[in-house]
């Protein structure tokens, strides 16, 4: 799609200037005929253009290229330079293994060595941006990363993700994986990249600051007021788009490998934005089945038929949906070793008390209980089952999960919305009669009942 519409760009940009050229040579052939005398120094002026629109055209090009360049206006995208490629396959004990590869080359002159990506930022201006990564910005942490939140030059608010040098050797494959996969997507409910800077041993991504923690957080009562089950369903709904997105509508579908609570950040007005994508894989055949590679993941979130087969496929994301989707319905992590033996694995547990009938005490204990809300849970746990099949075929697809969610939001709104009371069709003026005690059944009492009918009336 990209390289059509850029050919698209050259053809009309072409074409243009084939009109102007050709629009040039008529106005000076009429000016030939009106005015003889006039076209020595239309020629002259016509050279001295072409003259300065070339240079203007080279001045713009060379900026362009420059990437240490201080001009920060242009975020809309990050721009990474690939280089001869680099094997990152992640050992594959399969030998038809799908290996994909990626590299990046960086500026090599003194002053852009530590500047790449549309921020055009410095090591200098993140360092001073995370406080010198003062423990106080510290957001988050990982295998291989910690997380500050930084503020850039120009007011932006931004997550800045720093290897750990200790781990840097063992987790590279992780890191460099996570910004060549960021570099390939863009959507609403996916965190996005500003830019990759490396300085020295030092090095960072610099992506999207979300404001209000993630899933965990909430469910736990670390972060805001608990979420209630329209919110709930909301940021199901977010994630089921965004893991979609991920399988149907890139380029080459790619498996995020690591969908968990942790993982999906909360905006603050509570949307989600799924982050972390240091296992993902790219298929280099979109219509390939599966790809072999090493099993990686979370623990409790992890595909069976792929810790089995060493087969990983779209399906094995839906698996770990399955278990986000129970996590979110009961508030409990997907392995509570603290609980009673058969209650430690949530899923069973969950799926135990829905076949029993009592699947209203698997409920997050942080949730009103109603009628509408009693009714949505017990759909999205049978949502969720069907993602935590034995077999993937058995799975839906993450499309079909969002379809299902959208209905279940849909009917838990609709039926918890209170009627509006309707007006009295009754003047206030008009006079009070005497009720008849025998019509309607009606007795006259502070509180009207509706009584039995005599028998000899029934039908």
């Amino acid at each position: 799609m990209k390289k059509s519409a850029s050919n698209k760009l050259q053809y009309q940009s072409s074409q243009g200037k084939k009109n102007s050229n050709f629009q040039d040579s008529k106005e000076i052939d009429s000016t030939k005929k009106h005015n003889p005398k006039t076209n020595s120094a239309l020629k002259s002026f016509k050279s001295a253009v072409r003259k300065f629109a070339l240079i203007f055209i080279g001045k713009r090009k060379t900026a362009s290229e420059l990437i240490g360049s201080g001009d920060r206006k242009n975020t809309s995208k990050p721009r990474l330079v690939v280089s001869s490629s680099t094997d990152l396959s992640s050992g594959s004990t399969n030998k038809n293994s799908s290996n994909w590869k990626f590299s990046y080359s960086y500026a090599s002159s003194s002053t852009t060595s530590e500047q790449l990506g549309v921020g055009n930022f410095t090591f200098d201006e993140i360092y001073k941006s995370t406080a010198k990564f003062s423990p106080d910005n510290q957001i988050g942490e990982g295998g291989f990363g910690t997380v500050y939140r930084g503020k850039l030059n120009d007011g932006t608010i931004v997550a800045v993700k720093r290897a750990k040098k200790e781990a840097l050797q063992s987790h590279l494959y992780e890191f460099k994986n996570e910004i060549y996969t960021l570099s390939k997507i863009e959507h609403l409910n996916l965190v996005r990249l500003y830019g990759y800077l490396e300085h020295g041993d030092e090095k960072l991504i610099v992506v999207e600051y979300v404001a209000n923690g993630n899933l965990r957080e909430h469910l736990d009562g670390i972060r805001g007021n608990g979420l209630e089950i329209g919110e709930r369903l909301d940021i199901a709904i977010d994630v089921a788009h965004a893991i979609t997105y991920l399988h149907m509508y890139t380029d080459n579908p790619i498996i995020h490998r690591d969908i968990k609570a942790s993982n999906i950040l909360i905006s603050e007005n509570l949307r989600a934005k799924v982050a972390d994508f240091g296992f993902a894989r790219l298929s280099e055949d979109p219509g390939a089945t599966h790809i072999s590679t090493q099993v990686k993941g979370t623990a409790g979130y992890m595909d069976p038929e792929y810790l089995r087969t060493y087969q990983l496929t779209e399906k094995s994301d839906v698996y770990s949906f399955g278990v986000l989707l129970v996590e979110m319905m009961t508030g409990r992590h997907p392995i509570e070793p603290k609980k009673k033996i058969d209650e430690r694995v949530t899923i069973r547990w969950a799926m135990k008390t829905l076949k029993k009938g009592e699947a209203v005490f698997a409920m997050d204990p942080r949730l009103r209980r109603s009628p509408a809300s009693i009714k949505a849970m017990k759909k999205v746990f049978k949502l969720a089952f069907q993602c935590l099949a034995p077999s993937i075929h058995s799975r839906p697809p993450m499309k079909n999960c969002a379809e299902v969610l959208w209905a279940i939001r849909k009917d838990f709104k609709d039926e918890s919305t209170p009627l509006p009371t309707l007006p009295s069709h009754q003047s206030e003026n008009f006079p009070q009669r005497e009720r008849n005690k025998h019509m309607l059944g009606i007795e006259d009492e502070d509180s009207y009942k509706f009584t039995s009918a005599p028998n000899h009336i029934r039908s």
